[in-house]
């Protein structure tokens, strides 16, 4: 409100020169036009005690009023603290960044929030709303800015917009932007004031949402969720299935919306499994089972059905989730492995017997053979065609003989289901082998590397283990290369938990391309050496698996092979 102590003077200077010149025009018509100094000084006097009344009056208006105005001056100063301290509190209370935009002189006051929530320093701020602009992420300036000023266009009281807003770091945060416009008297826009509220966590949660639903939706597994609540089944309502769901099941989802799941259960369906599903569901344990059940049309499936409970943001149960695939191929596929196992088993011990059978009834005309063989080496020959028919009869059946006791070796080991283990050095095993083979080594002269030492104990089969050795001391020395010298290392180290023994030679080799499938093969042969039966590999393997060893092979032709066997260290 405005003033008025200028106008009321005014007033008064007008009206004390109206009764100045009234009062001048009396006394000349009182005194006949006679002048004088006593009349001039009465008139001065008189003047003089109308201008002070009428100034205090006029004074005494003026004061009332200012004080009036000075009062109303304090209620609205009182009223714009007030209001400066609900803002500060609001500004400091709120996570929110709030913003003041002076239209007019088109500047922007940014609260402590710029900071905080984007990062940015004080002095990085600018009051320019250019600067609020090129923050909007590039994607979203545009959008915004046609809705904004076209809220401004049509002067609404309040706005919001979604958009992307650019952090001190050059990464961007999800926002939401409200604002009301601030008019004076006349209803002209002069302020407009904002708060962008950070809705990034949001948004992450809101598109893993949708991720998750697409998924639950695409995937070809079937999805069930459901209630909390048992029913007369004991059983929860099913409120979602996804269509995975009603593939497998053959019913549409209002068929199977608050039903339960006793909708796929029949005659044929598993009791015990069904009464193991509702004991874990009284229980709020996450349970699977596998049963019969029934598509809508009656045809029968195996059904794998897990079930997950949910809790919700307090931790009480709230959900339940449900996985359902259909196994009946699988289930085929065991019962044919079931089958092929029983039939293998049984044609396995036919095998043995016939092994054992074969085993035995060759050996006694082979003992015949044998002791007829011996007299004949006692009868002198001069006839050479019929002593090399003779001597080849003798290696036919020597052979024939190994053969048969490599047959029992086999036979023997994998029909043990346990052999006797004890505590044996590796190197005396190693020496043993030595001894037997001792014309091999004469015979081929290898350079010996041997690394065995005395504290490697292993807890094994000390035949088998001598068997092993043997078997590949054998074929370093048989298979030599005739290019160059036979080096041959023996080695063992411990490793961990396992004891690993190596034989590595510089032979002939083997082709590992050709051949890697089968090198542990029963009968298969890689070279043409005379005395290879193709035994000894398989032997070796067979061995090392009874005691739980493993056995790898690494070779090249013409450079040498390697075998590495693995033990337990126990």
């Amino acid at each position: 409100m405005k003033s008025n102590p200028n106008k009321n003077t005014f007033i008064f200077l007008i009206f004390l020169s109206l009764a100045a010149i009234g009062l001048y025009f009396s006394l000349l018509y009182f005194n006949k036009g006679i002048v004088d100094n006593t009349f001039i000084y009465v008139q001065n006097i008189i003047l003089i005690l109308l201008s002070a009344g009428f100034f205090k009056y006029i004074s005494h208006k003026n004061k009332l009023q200012n004080k009036a105005e000075y009062e109303n001056l304090i209620n609205v100063n009182k009223d714009i603290i007030e209001a400066k301290e609900r803002y500060d509190i609001v500004a400091k209370a709120t996570s929110d960044t709030i913003w003041d935009w002076s239209i007019a002189e088109d500047t922007m006051i940014w609260n402590k929030g710029i900071q905080g929530v984007f990062g940015y320093k004080k002095s990085e701020v600018e009051t320019s709303p250019k600067w609020w602009f090129e923050r909007i992420h590039p994607e979203d300036s545009l959008k915004m800015s046609v809705r904004l000023y076209s809220f401004l266009d049509f002067v609404k009281d309040r706005w919001q917009d979604e958009y992307r807003f650019q952090c001190a770091d050059g990464s961007y945060k999800y926002v939401i932007d409200r604002g009301f416009l601030v008019k004076d008297q006349s209803g002209k826009i002069i302020r407009m004031i904002g708060a962008i509220q950070d809705v990034t966590k949001e948004k992450e949660e809101e598109e893993r949402l949708r991720l998750v639903e697409t998924v639950i939706t695409n995937t070809k597994v079937a999805i069930a969720i459901t209630n909390i609540e048992l029913n007369e089944t004991e059983l929860p309502k099913i409120w979602y299935v996804n269509p995975a769901f009603t593939e497998i099941s053959g019913y549409t989802q209002q068929e199977v919306i608050s039903n339960d799941f006793s909708i796929l259960f029949g005659k044929n369906s598993d009791i015990k499994q069904l009464e193991n599903l509702k004991n874990c569901i009284r229980e709020y344990k996450e349970c699977a089972i596998e049963t019969i059940c029934y598509k809508k049309d009656g045809t029968s499936f195996w059904i794998n059905l897990s079930m997950i409970p949910v809790n919700d943001f307090a931790g009480k149960h709230s959900h339940w989730i449900s996985i359902q695939r259909d196994i009946s191929i699988e289930k085929e596929k065991i019962k044919e492995r079931e089958q092929l196992i029983k039939e293998l088993t049984k044609n396995n011990n036919d095998l043995k017997q016939f092994s054992y059978i074969t085993s035995h009834n060759l050996r006694a005309p082979l003992s015949n053979l044998t002791g007829l063989l011996n007299l004949i080496e006692d009868i002198p020959i001069e006839n050479e065609d019929l002593k090399e028919i003779i001597d080849g009869f003798a290696n036919s059946t020597y052979m024939l003989n190994e053969t048969i006791n490599d047959l029992a070796k086999v036979i023997i080991i994998k029909d043990s289901l346990s052999i006797k283990k004890e505590k044996i050095l590796i190197k005396d095993v190693f020496e043993t082998v030595f001894n037997q083979v001792g014309f091999l080594i004469n015979d081929a002269k290898p350079i010996l590397k041997i690394d065995l030492d005395e504290t490697y104990i292993l807890n094994s089969n000390k035949s088998y283990l001598e068997s092993i050795f043997l078997n590949l001391m054998t074929n370093a020395l048989k298979y030599k290369s005739t290019k160059r010298q036979l080096k041959l290392n023996v080695s063992a180290k411990i490793e961990e938990d396992e004891v690993i023994i190596t034989f590595s030679d510089n032979g002939i080799g083997i082709d590992l391309d050709r051949n890697k499938n089968k090198i542990f093969g029963l009968y298969q042969r890689f070279h043409n050496h005379p005395d290879s039966k193709g035994l000894g590999l398989y032997l070796v393997k067979s061995q090392v698996e009874a005691m739980d060893g493993t056995i790898n092979v690494e070779s090249e032709v013409d450079k040498g092979t390697t075998f590495i066997i693995k033990f337990k260290n126990q």
